[in-house]
């Protein structure tokens, strides 16, 4: 019996872009974490793909999930193609819900310069930063064969006039 390869086999190319996502449909999913770290993380993946498979749902990119973790507790969503479904798990995402994203090559321990890389593109352009969320685009399983670690960092922003007049002002 073959090990089941837990990354996606596509997704986006949504690297150093702005994507908006307003009202996207969505299937999430709450998860426990301890101090940021999600806690059975991959039995509320399994969890998540059977509800998917349950509910009869189609997925924009197959086996992309985002994650979002905080203090006790964090979030795992998947972009759907369709929202019709009476199940609470799906959603719509909020208004507005814009994202830049940026591929980070490398694991999770060097991921520090990457998200502060983000950030300050973020500020250049006066918008203020918000939520980061992760997608883990591969698994330990078959990193060495897609070269290496891969994580697509996005992070939702939304427009700051105070800091557009700053940028502005500068000399």
């Amino acid at each position: 019996m073959a090990q089941q390869c837990a990354c996606p086999e596509h997704f986006p190319s949504w690297h150093e872009q702005d994507v908006d996502l307003s009202g996207n449909p969505i299937l999430a999913l709450k998860i426990p974490s301890f101090l940021y770290m999600p806690i059975s993380y991959e039995s509320y993946l399994q969890q998540q793909l059977l509800t998917l498979e349950q509910l009869e749902l189609s997925e924009q990119w197959p086996g992309l999930v985002i994650t979002r973790t905080g203090f006790l507790r964090g979030e795992i969503l998947r972009l759907l193609t369709s929202g019709h479904s009476a199940s609470r798990h799906v959603k719509a995402l909020n208004t507005p819900f814009t994202v830049r994203g940026y591929l980070h090559n490398g694991g999770i321990g060097s991921i520090k310069e990457s998200t502060r890389q983000l950030q300050m593109q973020i500020f250049d352009r006066g918008h203020m930063p918000k939520e980061l969320y992760l997608c883990y685009l591969t698994c330990p399983i078959c990193s060495e064969k897609k070269g290496g670690d891969k994580i697509l960092l996005l992070r939702r922003w939304n427009k700051s006039a105070t800091l557009a007049k700053r940028i502005q002002a500068k000399p």
